[in-house]
């Protein structure tokens, strides 16, 4: 939205998680990430927050003194004041922000800027999902697990300026639909196919035995069931990878279409957990060619 006699248009935006991490400053940093990254999915720069906690009474206020301090570290680093907010206590804790920010006029990223030949370009590993929750069950290595924690603390902004820099015409950060989800609804809204390669989806270590182990969350679970009527060759894909591929995550990366040509300067740009993973094709609208 634009108001009248602005320089610049507005996006807007509201997350809250569940902890999927046992620290409080942790659980606030990374769902601040996750709340944030939606505006750098529009190509926006976030401006203005409010917070949100809901927390048992049990757990006292320096859990909630923690969390909102996390919160606040992450959206300093970000540039984005926390002008007000709301807690509550509630029987499980959770957090987030709403997130208000600002985008150059008629230059917001949505779903339906994909176009056929771009490049599929994706900013961080997958596997947050199944990690968590070999990590509840105790059968992850906590080297994995830190790893992925320390990719869902960081920040998209470095995605977005790529992404804004070479071209990007569409994106989706990829979060609770997991990346065919996302794949599949941007798609479907640009009326267009993609095309994506399997092996070249950078995923977390331990990622792949947690899912081949059947440590996958419920909510991956039916995006997986979700999708597949859009997948073409899912039967000879790995039963894992192909449950990592729909794996919920939480403050994933930045998935972008782009032109081909800038591709590997994109990369180059977005560092050395991205990956070019596919290209968008004619097609059925929302299709998904697994190769």
């Amino acid at each position: 939205m634009r108001p009248e006699g602005a320089e610049r248009a507005l996006v807007l935006t509201l997350d809250v998680i569940t902890p999927i991490v046992d620290d409080p400053r942790s659980f606030g940093r990374l769902a601040a990430a996750n709340a944030l990254s939606d505006v750098y999915a529009m190509g926006g720069e976030p401006e203005l927050s409010l917070s949100f906690a809901g927390m048992p009474a049990e757990l006292g206020l320096e859990a909630l003194e923690a969390v909102l301090g996390g919160m606040a570290e992450m959206a300093r680093e970000a540039g984005c004041a926390i002008v007000g907010g709301h807690t509550i206590r509630d029987s499980e804790p959770k957090c987030g922000l709403a997130v208000i920010g600002s985008v150059e006029p008629g230059g917001a990223w949505t779903h339906r800027g994909a176009r056929a030949g771009q490049a599929l370009l994706l900013s961080k590993r997958v596997g947050t999902g199944v990690l968590a929750q070999a990590m509840r069950l105790d059968d992850v290595d906590p080297a994995d697990f830190d790893e992925a924690v320390r990719s869902m603390e960081t920040l998209n902004r470095a995605a977005r300026d790529a992404g804004r820099n070479h071209g990007a015409t569409a994106a989706t950060d990829i979060t609770g639909f997991g990346l065919l989800g996302h794949l599949h609804q941007l798609l479907q809204a640009s009326n267009v196919a993609a095309v994506l390669r399997v092996a070249d989806v950078p995923l977390f270590s331990g990622a792949l035995r947690a899912a081949r182990a059947g440590h996958v969350p419920g909510g991956s679970k039916r995006n997986l069931d979700y999708v597949r009527q859009h997948l073409q060759n899912a039967e000879r894909i790995d039963p894992g990878l192909l449950t990592l591929l729909a794996d919920a995550q939480t403050s994933g990366g930045l998935l972008l279409a782009l032109p081909a040509e800038r591709a590997v300067r994109a990369l180059e740009a977005l560092g050395p957990a991205a990956a070019w993973i596919g290209e968008i094709v004619e097609g059925t609208p929302g299709a998904i060619e697994l190769l």
